[in-house]
Protein backbone atom coordinates (compact mmCIF):
# COMPACT_ATOMS: atom_id res chain seq x y z
CA UNK A 1 0.00 0.00 0.00
CA UNK A 2 1.27 3.44 -0.94
CA UNK A 3 0.23 6.58 0.95
CA UNK A 4 -0.07 9.69 -1.18
CA UNK A 5 -0.49 13.13 0.42
CA UNK A 6 -1.16 16.15 -1.78
CA UNK A 7 -1.42 19.79 -0.70
CA UNK A 8 -3.36 22.29 -2.73
CA UNK A 9 -3.71 26.00 -1.97
CA UNK A 10 -7.32 26.96 -1.32
CA UNK A 11 -8.86 29.61 -3.52
CA UNK A 12 -11.85 30.01 -1.22
CA UNK A 13 -11.93 29.17 2.48
CA UNK A 14 -15.21 27.53 3.61
CA UNK A 15 -17.24 29.75 5.94
CA UNK A 16 -17.52 26.96 8.53
CA UNK A 17 -13.72 26.79 8.70
CA UNK A 18 -13.32 30.56 9.04
CA UNK A 19 -15.83 30.90 11.88
CA UNK A 20 -15.09 27.54 13.44
CA UNK A 21 -11.33 28.00 13.79
CA UNK A 22 -11.42 29.59 17.29
CA UNK A 23 -13.76 26.83 18.52
CA UNK A 24 -11.67 24.04 17.01
CA UNK A 25 -8.56 25.63 18.48
CA UNK A 26 -9.91 25.78 22.03
CA UNK A 27 -11.41 22.27 21.87
CA UNK A 28 -8.18 20.86 20.46
CA UNK A 29 -6.05 22.56 23.12
CA UNK A 30 -8.29 21.30 25.93
CA UNK A 31 -8.32 17.79 24.45
CA UNK A 32 -4.52 17.69 24.30
CA UNK A 33 -4.28 19.15 27.82
CA UNK A 34 -6.46 16.29 29.01
CA UNK A 35 -3.53 13.98 28.26
CA UNK A 36 -1.42 15.90 30.79
CA UNK A 37 -4.23 15.67 33.35
CA UNK A 38 -4.51 11.90 32.85
CA UNK A 39 -0.73 11.62 33.31
CA UNK A 40 -1.19 13.40 36.65
CA UNK A 41 -3.95 10.88 37.59
CA UNK A 42 -6.64 13.57 37.39
CA UNK A 43 -10.01 13.01 35.74
CA UNK A 44 -10.11 15.58 32.88
CA UNK A 45 -13.91 15.85 32.95
CA UNK A 46 -13.96 16.60 36.67
CA UNK A 47 -10.99 18.96 36.32
CA UNK A 48 -12.56 20.96 33.51
CA UNK A 49 -15.81 21.02 35.45
CA UNK A 50 -13.97 22.65 38.32
CA UNK A 51 -12.09 25.02 36.01
CA UNK A 52 -15.03 26.24 33.96
CA UNK A 53 -18.39 25.33 35.48
CA UNK A 54 -17.59 26.09 39.11
CA UNK A 55 -15.75 29.28 38.19
CA UNK A 56 -18.60 30.63 36.06
CA UNK A 57 -21.41 29.61 38.44
CA UNK A 58 -19.83 31.03 41.57
CA UNK A 59 -20.22 34.78 42.39
CA UNK A 60 -16.63 35.01 43.62
CA UNK A 61 -15.37 33.21 40.52
CA UNK A 62 -17.33 35.56 38.26
CA UNK A 63 -15.91 38.62 40.01
CA UNK A 64 -12.38 37.26 39.74
CA UNK A 65 -12.91 36.44 36.08
CA UNK A 66 -14.18 39.95 35.33
CA UNK A 67 -11.22 41.45 37.21
CA UNK A 68 -8.70 39.33 35.30
CA UNK A 69 -10.39 40.16 32.02
CA UNK A 70 -9.51 43.87 32.29
CA UNK A 71 -5.71 43.71 31.73
CA UNK A 72 -6.12 40.74 29.39
CA UNK A 73 -8.54 42.47 27.03
CA UNK A 74 -6.57 45.73 27.04
CA UNK A 75 -3.27 44.01 26.26
CA UNK A 76 -5.13 41.78 23.79
CA UNK A 77 -6.24 44.89 21.90
CA UNK A 78 -2.64 46.14 22.03
CA UNK A 79 -1.60 43.07 20.03
CA UNK A 80 -4.76 42.92 17.91
CA UNK A 81 -4.48 46.39 16.33
CA UNK A 82 -0.94 45.93 14.95
CA UNK A 83 -1.94 42.43 13.86
CA UNK A 84 -4.68 43.97 11.70
CA UNK A 85 -1.90 45.94 9.97
CA UNK A 86 0.24 42.83 9.48
CA UNK A 87 2.58 43.61 12.39
CA UNK A 88 3.46 41.76 15.58
CA UNK A 89 3.46 43.60 18.89
CA UNK A 90 4.99 41.05 21.26
CA UNK A 91 5.90 43.78 23.74
CA UNK A 92 2.51 44.46 25.32
CA UNK A 93 3.99 43.34 28.63
CA UNK A 94 6.54 46.15 28.56
CA UNK A 95 3.91 48.70 27.57
CA UNK A 96 1.74 47.47 30.44
CA UNK A 97 4.64 48.02 32.87
CA UNK A 98 5.37 51.53 31.63
CA UNK A 99 1.71 52.47 31.95
CA UNK A 100 1.67 51.06 35.47
CA UNK A 101 4.78 53.07 36.42
CA UNK A 102 3.49 56.43 35.18
CA UNK A 103 -0.08 55.83 36.38
CA UNK A 104 1.21 54.86 39.84
CA UNK A 105 3.44 57.94 40.06
CA UNK A 106 0.47 60.17 39.29
CA UNK A 107 -1.77 58.27 41.70
CA UNK A 108 0.75 58.66 44.52
CA UNK A 109 1.96 62.22 44.00
CA UNK A 110 -0.94 64.23 42.57
CA UNK A 111 -3.71 65.39 44.91
CA UNK A 112 -6.98 65.85 43.04
CA UNK A 113 -10.57 64.67 43.47
CA UNK A 114 -11.31 61.19 42.14
CA UNK A 115 -13.25 62.52 39.14
CA UNK A 116 -10.07 64.29 37.98
CA UNK A 117 -7.28 62.07 39.34
CA UNK A 118 -8.43 58.74 37.90
CA UNK A 119 -8.85 60.11 34.33
CA UNK A 120 -5.49 61.90 34.65
CA UNK A 121 -3.75 58.69 35.74
CA UNK A 122 -5.43 56.76 32.91
CA UNK A 123 -4.29 59.41 30.43
CA UNK A 124 -0.73 59.33 31.77
CA UNK A 125 -0.62 55.54 31.65
CA UNK A 126 -1.96 55.55 28.09
CA UNK A 127 0.59 58.11 26.95
CA UNK A 128 3.43 56.15 28.55
CA UNK A 129 2.35 52.87 26.97
CA UNK A 130 1.80 54.57 23.62
CA UNK A 131 5.25 56.19 23.61
CA UNK A 132 6.90 52.91 24.60
CA UNK A 133 5.13 51.10 21.75
CA UNK A 134 5.69 54.03 19.40
CA UNK A 135 9.46 53.47 19.48
CA UNK A 136 9.35 50.13 17.61
CA UNK A 137 6.48 51.47 15.51
CA UNK A 138 8.62 54.40 14.37
CA UNK A 139 11.64 52.16 13.76
CA UNK A 140 9.53 49.86 11.59
CA UNK A 141 7.90 52.74 9.72
CA UNK A 142 11.14 54.70 9.17
CA UNK A 143 13.83 52.06 8.70
CA UNK A 144 11.88 48.79 8.41
CA UNK A 145 13.40 47.44 11.64
CA UNK A 146 11.79 44.15 12.65
CA UNK A 147 9.12 45.01 15.24
CA UNK A 148 9.20 41.56 16.85
CA UNK A 149 12.79 42.08 18.01
CA UNK A 150 12.36 45.68 19.14
CA UNK A 151 9.09 45.17 21.04
CA UNK A 152 10.47 42.09 22.79
CA UNK A 153 13.73 43.77 23.81
CA UNK A 154 11.93 46.88 25.05
CA UNK A 155 9.79 44.63 27.24
CA UNK A 156 12.85 43.51 29.18
CA UNK A 157 13.96 47.14 29.48
CA UNK A 158 10.56 48.23 30.82
CA UNK A 159 10.45 45.44 33.41
CA UNK A 160 13.92 46.37 34.66
CA UNK A 161 13.01 50.08 34.81
CA UNK A 162 9.96 49.27 36.94
CA UNK A 163 12.03 46.96 39.14
CA UNK A 164 14.62 49.69 39.70
CA UNK A 165 12.04 52.37 40.48
CA UNK A 166 10.18 50.33 43.13
CA UNK A 167 13.51 49.57 44.79
CA UNK A 168 14.72 53.16 44.55
CA UNK A 169 13.02 56.48 43.72
CA UNK A 170 9.44 55.17 44.01
CA UNK A 171 9.92 52.82 46.96
CA UNK A 172 7.80 53.53 49.99
CA UNK A 173 5.37 52.15 52.51
CA UNK A 174 6.68 48.56 52.66
CA UNK A 175 9.93 48.97 54.57
CA UNK A 176 12.67 47.02 52.81
CA UNK A 177 10.19 45.18 50.60
CA UNK A 178 10.29 46.45 46.99
CA UNK A 179 7.15 48.38 46.15
CA UNK A 180 5.78 51.87 45.71
CA UNK A 181 3.72 53.79 48.21
CA UNK A 182 0.03 52.95 48.14
CA UNK A 183 -2.12 54.90 45.71
CA UNK A 184 -4.18 57.71 47.11
CA UNK A 185 -7.79 56.65 47.67
CA UNK A 186 -8.84 59.15 45.01
CA UNK A 187 -6.62 57.32 42.46
CA UNK A 188 -8.24 53.93 43.01
CA UNK A 189 -11.00 52.72 40.75
CA UNK A 190 -14.41 52.80 42.41
CA UNK A 191 -16.43 49.59 42.61
CA UNK A 192 -19.35 49.14 40.22
CA UNK A 193 -22.54 48.63 42.26
CA UNK A 194 -24.22 45.22 42.00
CA UNK A 195 -21.37 43.75 39.91
CA UNK A 196 -18.85 44.37 42.73
CA UNK A 197 -16.09 44.73 40.13
CA UNK A 198 -13.78 47.74 39.85
CA UNK A 199 -14.54 50.37 37.21
CA UNK A 200 -11.62 49.24 35.09
CA UNK A 201 -14.04 46.66 33.69
CA UNK A 202 -15.99 49.50 32.09
CA UNK A 203 -12.73 50.96 30.76
CA UNK A 204 -12.00 47.62 29.07
CA UNK A 205 -15.48 47.46 27.52
CA UNK A 206 -15.11 51.04 26.30
CA UNK A 207 -11.75 50.18 24.71
CA UNK A 208 -13.37 47.24 22.90
CA UNK A 209 -16.19 49.48 21.61
CA UNK A 210 -13.75 52.18 20.46
CA UNK A 211 -11.60 49.61 18.66
CA UNK A 212 -14.61 47.99 16.97
CA UNK A 213 -15.85 51.35 15.68
CA UNK A 214 -12.34 52.42 14.68
CA UNK A 215 -11.71 49.30 12.59
CA UNK A 216 -15.17 48.98 11.02
CA UNK A 217 -16.40 52.57 10.67
CA UNK A 218 -13.46 54.89 10.06
CA UNK A 219 -11.13 55.64 7.16
CA UNK A 220 -8.11 54.88 9.32
CA UNK A 221 -9.56 51.50 10.23
CA UNK A 222 -10.04 50.74 6.52
CA UNK A 223 -6.44 51.72 5.83
CA UNK A 224 -5.19 49.54 8.70
CA UNK A 225 -7.01 46.51 7.30
CA UNK A 226 -5.95 47.29 3.71
CA UNK A 227 -2.29 47.69 4.65
CA UNK A 228 -2.42 44.47 6.64
CA UNK A 229 -3.84 42.50 3.73
CA UNK A 230 -1.69 43.98 0.95
CA UNK A 231 0.84 46.69 1.85
CA UNK A 232 2.08 47.07 -1.75
CA UNK A 233 -1.42 47.65 -3.11
CA UNK A 234 -2.11 50.06 -0.24
CA UNK A 235 0.99 52.07 -1.11
CA UNK A 236 -0.03 52.17 -4.78
CA UNK A 237 -3.47 53.44 -3.70
CA UNK A 238 -1.80 56.38 -1.97
CA UNK A 239 -2.02 55.09 1.61
CA UNK A 240 0.88 55.80 3.95
CA UNK A 241 2.03 52.49 5.43
CA UNK A 242 4.38 54.39 7.75
CA UNK A 243 1.48 56.38 9.20
CA UNK A 244 -0.58 53.21 9.69
CA UNK A 245 2.30 51.37 11.37
CA UNK A 246 2.94 54.23 13.78
CA UNK A 247 -0.78 54.66 14.50
CA UNK A 248 -1.49 51.03 15.42
CA UNK A 249 1.49 50.89 17.76
CA UNK A 250 0.67 54.18 19.46
CA UNK A 251 -2.98 53.23 20.07
CA UNK A 252 -2.18 49.62 20.94
CA UNK A 253 0.52 50.68 23.40
CA UNK A 254 -1.90 53.14 24.99
CA UNK A 255 -4.37 50.32 25.61
CA UNK A 256 -1.66 48.18 27.21
CA UNK A 257 -0.51 51.07 29.40
CA UNK A 258 -4.07 51.67 30.61
CA UNK A 259 -4.27 47.95 31.37
CA UNK A 260 -1.20 48.26 33.59
CA UNK A 261 -2.65 51.12 35.60
CA UNK A 262 -6.02 49.34 35.82
CA UNK A 263 -4.35 46.36 37.46
CA UNK A 264 -2.61 48.60 40.00
CA UNK A 265 -5.58 50.86 40.71
CA UNK A 266 -8.30 48.23 40.71
CA UNK A 267 -6.54 45.26 42.28
CA UNK A 268 -3.12 45.72 43.85
CA UNK A 269 -3.18 49.28 45.17
CA UNK A 270 0.56 49.80 44.72
CA UNK A 271 3.23 49.01 42.14
CA UNK A 272 5.32 45.94 42.86
CA UNK A 273 8.03 44.23 40.80
CA UNK A 274 6.63 41.38 38.71
CA UNK A 275 3.05 42.48 39.46
CA UNK A 276 1.88 41.00 36.16
CA UNK A 277 1.55 37.21 35.66
CA UNK A 278 2.58 37.72 32.01
CA UNK A 279 -0.65 39.41 30.94
CA UNK A 280 1.17 40.98 27.99
CA UNK A 281 2.44 37.66 26.67
CA UNK A 282 -0.94 35.98 27.19
CA UNK A 283 -2.30 38.77 24.98
CA UNK A 284 -0.67 37.11 21.96
CA UNK A 285 -2.91 33.99 21.86
CA UNK A 286 -5.85 36.24 22.84
CA UNK A 287 -5.28 38.43 19.79
CA UNK A 288 -4.76 35.39 17.56
CA UNK A 289 -8.03 33.86 18.72
CA UNK A 290 -9.88 37.15 18.32
CA UNK A 291 -8.12 38.43 15.23
CA UNK A 292 -11.40 38.79 13.30
CA UNK A 293 -12.86 41.48 15.56
CA UNK A 294 -12.54 43.43 18.79
CA UNK A 295 -15.54 41.68 20.34
CA UNK A 296 -13.86 38.36 19.68
CA UNK A 297 -10.77 39.67 21.46
CA UNK A 298 -13.03 40.32 24.47
CA UNK A 299 -14.43 36.77 24.31
CA UNK A 300 -10.91 35.33 24.07
CA UNK A 301 -9.82 37.48 27.03
CA UNK A 302 -12.71 36.13 29.10
CA UNK A 303 -11.69 32.58 28.17
CA UNK A 304 -8.12 33.13 29.33
CA UNK A 305 -9.35 34.90 32.47
CA UNK A 306 -11.35 31.76 33.27
CA UNK A 307 -8.17 29.73 32.68
CA UNK A 308 -6.28 31.89 35.19
CA UNK A 309 -9.00 31.75 37.84
CA UNK A 310 -9.95 28.12 37.19
CA UNK A 311 -6.28 27.12 37.12
CA UNK A 312 -5.92 28.35 40.69
CA UNK A 313 -8.95 26.25 41.65
CA UNK A 314 -7.38 23.19 40.01
CA UNK A 315 -4.14 23.76 41.86
CA UNK A 316 -5.97 23.80 45.20
CA UNK A 317 -8.50 21.03 44.49
CA UNK A 318 -6.35 18.52 42.61
CA UNK A 319 -2.77 19.54 43.30
CA UNK A 320 -2.30 20.28 39.59
CA UNK A 321 0.78 22.46 38.87
CA UNK A 322 -0.05 26.06 38.03
CA UNK A 323 2.03 25.60 34.87
CA UNK A 324 -0.93 23.72 33.36
CA UNK A 325 -2.38 27.11 32.35
CA UNK A 326 0.87 27.84 30.46
CA UNK A 327 0.59 24.45 28.78
CA UNK A 328 -2.95 25.23 27.61
CA UNK A 329 -1.83 28.63 26.30
CA UNK A 330 0.99 27.00 24.33
CA UNK A 331 -1.38 24.38 22.93
CA UNK A 332 -3.82 27.10 21.88
CA UNK A 333 -1.06 28.70 19.80
CA UNK A 334 -0.04 25.35 18.29
CA UNK A 335 -3.66 24.52 17.43
CA UNK A 336 -4.09 27.98 15.92
CA UNK A 337 -1.07 27.45 13.69
CA UNK A 338 -2.47 24.07 12.62
CA UNK A 339 -5.88 25.59 11.91
CA UNK A 340 -4.31 28.39 9.84
CA UNK A 341 -2.50 25.74 7.79
CA UNK A 342 -5.74 23.94 6.98
CA UNK A 343 -7.38 27.28 6.13
CA UNK A 344 -4.71 27.90 3.50
CA UNK A 345 -4.35 24.39 2.12
CA UNK A 346 -6.61 21.46 1.38
CA UNK A 347 -5.09 18.06 2.08
CA UNK A 348 -5.84 15.09 -0.13
CA UNK A 349 -4.77 11.73 1.31
CA UNK A 350 -4.99 8.67 -0.94
CA UNK A 351 -4.18 5.01 -0.36
CA UNK A 352 -3.17 3.07 -3.45
CA UNK A 353 -2.35 -0.61 -3.77
CA UNK A 354 1.14 -1.35 -5.02
CA UNK A 355 0.81 -2.99 -8.44
CA UNK A 356 2.96 -6.01 -9.27
CA UNK A 357 4.69 -5.64 -12.67
CA UNK A 358 3.44 -8.15 -15.30
CA UNK A 359 5.42 -10.09 -17.88
CA UNK A 360 7.09 -7.80 -20.40
CA UNK A 361 7.07 -4.76 -18.11
CA UNK A 362 10.22 -3.48 -16.41
CA UNK A 363 10.71 -5.51 -13.26
CA UNK A 364 8.40 -8.31 -14.54
CA UNK A 365 9.26 -11.89 -15.37
CA UNK A 366 11.33 -12.46 -18.52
Amino acid sequence: MNLSVELEAREDVPAWLVYGTPVFTVVGALALSAVALVALSVNPVAAYGTMFVETLTNPFGLRQTATRTVPLVLTGLAVYLPLRAGLWNVGAEGQLYMGAVVGTWIGVNVSLPMVALVPLAILGAGVAGGIWAGIPGYLRAKWDVNEIITTLLLTFVAVQIASYLVRGPMQGGLGNIPGSAELLDAAKYPTIPVLEVHAGFLVGLLAVAVTAVLVARTRMGFEVTFVGSNPLAAAQAGMSTARVYLFVFLVGGAFAGIGGFSEISGVQGRLRPAFSPDYGFTAIPIALLGRNGAVRVLIAAVFFAVLFVGGSRLEVSYGVPAALVDVIQALVILCLITAEFFKRYSVDVQLAEERTPTDGEPGGAA
